[in-house]
Order: structure tokens, then C-alpha cells, then sequence
């Protein structure tokens, strides 16, 4: 079997398995990586081979090592029904807090945002603590004004669940969803070429820390960890943060008890007790 065929095949199995398009694309990706490095026929890689190239990307992130490794595995026991990776050991995965803003941050980005949609968009990604993923796979009929209550289907970890739509995007979200329904789009938001890709949400993010000079590395997801943190300070139990975010793990969602600046300040330094 050649690379093309064996990489054809791996996406027939990805899709059939109904895995995402962000999963489908990078196992696709790496998978390539490896094969045109090793450039022999599939049924001859070993285990060697893989070795070999794990040595040549061992300066990446652990992260990557292991988004590799899993990407290999899904594909080599799928299609050939054998397994390369199970004698490699696995690195340990780097334990980074994620980037959060502070709430007068959060003020300053959206403020800085002159485009009334794509303020909408960053407004419901803070506010409803949505992966970007499910923001431009949010369909009209998605959302129940009325409720405030809005639905995200098989989001991550394949299952659904609902979140709170705040009082005060509900005007803008019946402009919104007019403009779309007038436009005979089923998504809430679209661009010029239809469906919006994370990449342009990415863009938008990007544009408005520059503007709003906030100096921190940020992406959507900063937007979606902010949310989580701000809950937590403002008190909400860390159980209802975990149903909001949709984690199945509860420790998923206690990074959160780590990053939260406001809950270190309120412990009092065993000094000030004498």
C-alpha cells in the first residue's frame, strides 16, 4: 500500500468514526509527516521507524509528541490492524495554566471592537464560555430567545448541552439572526463565503488585543478560560461551571481553582494571623 492510498483510507475511517474536522485534519497531517519521512511502504514501517522519527521532532512540546503518537496509532491499528506505538513511552504532558484576562481586560477587548458582529461573536464566546468550534457551528435555530437559552450539539466529547444566553445580547441577536434568515443562512453567523472558519474568528481575537494593547498571548479559547475563571471568583460552583463547560471530568475543570488571581488574594498569609 502506498502513502496516498493509506492516507485515504485513514480518512475514511476518521469520518466514519465521526471525528471532528479540527481531529480529521490533524491526524491527517501528521500521519503524512511520518510517511514521508520514513518513504517506504506502509506495510514495512516498524516500530524502529518511528523511533527514528520521534527523534527528529524531539525538541516540540510534549503536546505535539503525543498528538503525534496518537495520531499514528489510530492510523496504523485501524488500516493495517498493528500497533507501532506501544512499546514508545509516552512524555509527560507540560502542566501550563492557561492564559485568562481580567475582567477590566475582557471590558477593553470588546470595547475595542468597532464591528458590531464581530463583537457579537467575541460578547457570546466570553459570555456563554464557547469553543470556537461551536460558535460557527451555531445554527439559528440553536437558540431560544425567549428561554435565554441557547444549545450546542455534540460539542466536544460528542455530547449536547445548553447554556445561558445574557439579557442584554438578546437585541442583538434578533438583528443578528434577521440579517441571516434574510440572507437564507441556516448558521448565526456566516461571512462572504458562507460558513466562518476558526481561523477567522482567530483574526478577529488577535486584531482587537492589538488594539485594546493587551499584551498577553491570547486566542478564542482565552475567552472561553476567562469565563470559567470569572465564574469561579464571582462563586459559582465549580459543578455548575463543569455543566456549563461541558467537561465530563470535574479535574478538566479545577485547572480553574489553579489560575484564579482574585480566590489567591483572599488567603491570608499565616504572618498576618500572629
Amino acid at each position: 500500500m502506498d502513502k496516498k492510498e493509506f492516507l485515504e483510507k485513514l480518512e475514511i475511517e476518521l469520518k466514519i468514526s465521526k471525528n471532528s474536522e479540527n481531529t480529521i485534519k490533524s491526524y491527517l497531517s501528521e500521519n503524512k509527516k511520518f510517511l514521508d519521512f520514513v518513504n517506504k511502504p506502509v506495510e514495512e514501517i516498524s516500530e524502529e521507524d518511528l523511533k527514528k522519527y520521534l527523534a527528529t521532532i524531539s525538541q516540540k512540546s510534549a503536546a505535539s509528541i503525543i498528538l503525534s503518537l496518537a495520531a499514528i496509532k489510530y492510523s496504523f491499528s485501524s488500516i493495517l490492524k498493528k500497533d507501532i506505538t506501544k512499546e514508545i513511552k509516552r512524555p509527560k504532558r507540560e502542566k501550563k495554566l492557561p492564559e485568562v484576562l481580567t475582567k477590566e481586560e475582557i471590558k477593553r477587548l470588546l470595547s475595542s471592537v468597532k464591528n458590531k458582529k464581530s463583537k457579537l461573536m467575541l460578547s457570546l464566546m466570553y459570555s456563554c464560555g464557547l469553543r470556537v468550534s461551536e460558535l460557527i457551528n451555531l445554527k439559528i435555530e440553536d437558540l431560544s430567545l425567549e428561554e435565554k437559552i441557547g444549545k450546542i450539539k455534540l460539542g466536544k466529547g460528542k455530547k449536547d448541552r445548553f447554556f445561558n444566553i445574557p439579557s442584554m445580547l438578546i437585541p442583538q441577536l434578533r438583528k443578528q439572526i434577521k440579517k441571516q434568515k434574510n440572507k437564507n443562512q441556516e448558521f448565526l453567523f456566516s461571512g462572504p463565503k458562507g460558513k466562518l472558519s476558526e481561523r477567522n474568528v482567530q483574526k478577529i481575537v488577535k486584531k482587537a488585543a492589538k488594539k485594546a494593547g493587551i499584551k498577553k498571548q491570547i486566542s478564542p479559547h482565552t475567552l472561553r478560560h476567562s469565563f470559567a475563571t470569572h465564574l469561579l471568583e464571582n462563586g459559582t460552583d465549580i459543578r455548575k461551571i463543569q455543566e456549563l463547560l461541558g467537561h465530563s471530568s470535574i479535574s478538566t475543570t479545577e485547572i480553574y481553582t489553579h489560575i484564579s488571581k482574585e480566590e489567591l488574594k483572599k488567603i491570608k498569609s499565616p504572618i498576618e494571623t500572629l
